[in-house]
């Protein structure tokens, strides 16, 4: 293998046991041919299970196989960009081990990727196997992210994609600790292109992103891509002094015309709603605090506790503000 292949496959994993082989074997039978040098980083987030042991006999198998194992569960997103800090490769894609995002389509990616675009991701029409609430809740997310976000994220797609030299660089640089890798992959820029696909059903395991991790990702879209939470909070604060307003107005009107008032029930109706802005604009200020907190702190992003190649680092490499293009 050359010294510094032409591709990196980048593929996180907590709990994969079952697929590491079979998304082993079918990426090499798929990428192998149409690429000058393939390398595949695995990416063992803090599996409890015999992971992080098949990970080490494909790495003994095979050189083209690196591996590393966190020295504990950081998130799927921290073990996307532990594994692109790792790769060698001139370009690199990031797929997932579950066997949904099909390893075939990485082809077709590597061939836009030739024709001049530095960043091609996969883009989901159709998503066979998931339940009804996933589908409606990740279609809403998309469109609702996209009407506010200040960059343009494409509907539809995960961190199935693959980014070239220019757009690795660019990525490599960006410094936040809350990573929401599709929305930092669109917000750096360069040409861009779709590869539309069919996401396959997950044949063994279980799936990784429960309910409360799928709300911690959104919640990490939005606060990265969009100040809406904070601006809802004061429209929010503005209806409730127009309610208001209108509350006194009409409280005055049945004063002069000798009505019965609104009495206690309105009054406490109004309460309720005041201290419910307040509770929403605190919850939305909160959030926002809270990740710059985060960045603060300036813990790193993942820690290695071992490498199939023995190498020694424990930290990631320190991020840079600036991008020498």
């Amino acid at each position: 293998m050359p010294e510094a292949p032409e591709l990196s496959v980048v593929i996180p994993a907590m709990n994969e046991q079952d697929n590491v082989r079979e998304m082993y074997e079918r990426l090499v039978a798929a990428v192998g041919p149409v690429v000058d040098g393939l390398e595949i980083v695995w990416v063992d987030d803090g599996s409890s299970d015999r992971t992080w042991a098949e990970i080490g006999r494909l790495a003994a198998e095979d050189p083209r196989v690196r591996g590393l194992s966190f020295s504990r569960n950081f998130g799927h997103q921290a073990a996307v960009t532990a594994g692109v800090d790792a790769a060698r490769g001139r370009a690199v894609v990031i797929i997932d081990a579950d066997l949904q995002d099909p390893p075939e389509v990485i082809p077709e990616m590597i061939a836009r990727w030739r024709e001049g675009f530095e960043v091609v991701y996969g883009q989901r029409v159709a998503r066979e196997g998931e339940t009804w609430f996933k589908r409606l809740s990740a279609t809403a997310f998309y469109r609702v992210l996209r009407r506010f976000a200040h960059i343009e994220i494409p509907l539809d797609t995960g961190d199935f994609r693959l980014m070239g030299p220019r757009a690795l660089a660019a990525y490599r640089a960006l410094p936040e600790h809350n990573r929401f890798v599709r929305g930092l992959v669109s917000w750096i820029g360069f040409p861009q292109a779709p590869v539309r696909f069919r996401r396959q059903p997950r044949v063994r395991g279980e799936t990784k992103y429960p309910l409360s991790k799928m709300v911690k990702l959104a919640m990490s879209g939005f606060t990265s891509f969009t100040f809406v939470p904070l601006r809802t909070a004061s429209w929010l604060g503005f209806t409730a002094v127009g309610f208001a307003v209108l509350y006194l107005v009409l409280r005055a009107g049945l004063a002069v015309a000798g009505s019965l008032s609104f009495g206690s029930a309105g009054l406490l109706a109004a309460m309720f709603f005041l201290g419910g802005v307040q509770l929403i604009a605190i919850g939305a200020l909160g959030e926002y605090i809270a990740r710059i907190f985060e960045e603060s702190v300036r813990r790193p992003l993942y820690l290695i506790k071992e490498h199939t190649d023995g190498a020694d680092y424990v930290t990631p490499p320190v991020r840079q503000s600036t991008v020498d293009s």
